[in-house]
Parts: C-alpha cells; structure tokens; sequence
C-alpha cells in the first residue's frame, strides 16, 4: 500500500527528458536546545548516506532550519513511496534516522516516517499557464548543444 497519496503529487515539473516529477515539501520540528548541532551534523552528512539519497531518487534535496526549529524540506522525486522505500531498505539510513531521532520534539517514529508531505495550495506557473500567460519556468527539455547549432 502506498503511504503517501495524492497531495504530494499536486506540484508535478518536468524532469530531465520530459519525465513527470514532483515536487514535495516535508516539515519536521528540531528541537530548539539541538539546533546547532543539527546545523553541523548537515554540514557535513556521510558521503555513504549522500549517495543513497541520490541513488534512491531524492533529487534537489534541501533542508531549511528556522530559528523556532521548523525544518522544510524540499525534494523532487518521481514517485516518493519508492524514494521512501528505497531509503528505507538501506543500512546507512537505519543508522542515521537512529543518529537524528534525538534531534526532533514529539516523534512517535523515525524522523523519515515522520515526515507528512505540505499540500501545495498555490501555483504561480499553474495559474499563468492556465491564463494563457508566459510562465517562470525555462523549457528543461532543449538540448544545450542544439540551441546554438546554426553558431556552428
């Protein structure tokens, strides 16, 4: 069964080669006495744990700290249920949801079980599109070395 639905998948973009892709804001509260320590464990994660974000689907992947211990994370990902599951297969994140739990106030479960996709309720590119109007967003499907071809 899929543990995220639909409200997740409100924001799809296009990806490289004109895949769907969506993207997901997840919100966590650190806990205010932790949140230097939180900040320098993020500046420096484990090369291995890096790699299994990246390799699981975890694409742009940021973290954003307020000052009161909201953290936001944005991610983009074609399907998060198998980015999650991905995830959670792997040794290393065991280890680090082990190592972070700490940092966060009235979790029940691991921070990454946690974690509850933000429904997007606002959609500049979306409105634009949908009023005939040009939106933010550059073409993502254009070849680079073929835009400048006639250059050659």
């Amino acid at each position: 069964m899929k543990r995220f639905t639909k409200e997740w998948r409100d924001d799809a973009i296009t990806g490289v080669g004109g895949a769907a892709v969506s993207r997901v804001v997840i919100t966590l509260q650190v806990r205010p006495d932790r949140l230097e320590e939180y900040r320098e464990r993020h500046a420096a994660v484990w090369p291995e744990m890096l790699r299994a974000l990246r390799d699981a689907g975890w694409n742009a992947y940021t973290l954003h700290l307020r000052p009161d211990g909201l953290l936001v994370g944005v991610l983009e990902t074609d399907d998060l249920d198998a980015a999650v599951a991905a995830m959670g297969a792997t040794d290393v994140n065991a280890r680090w949801q082990a190592e972070m739990a700490p940092f966060f106030a009235g979790l029940e479960e691991a921070p990454d079980r946690a974690m509850r996709p933000l429904e997007l309720v606002f959609d500049l590119d979306a409105q634009l599109a949908a009023a005939g109007e040009a939106t933010t967003q550059a073409p993502t499907d254009r070849n680079p070395d073929q835009e400048h071809s006639h250059d050659r």
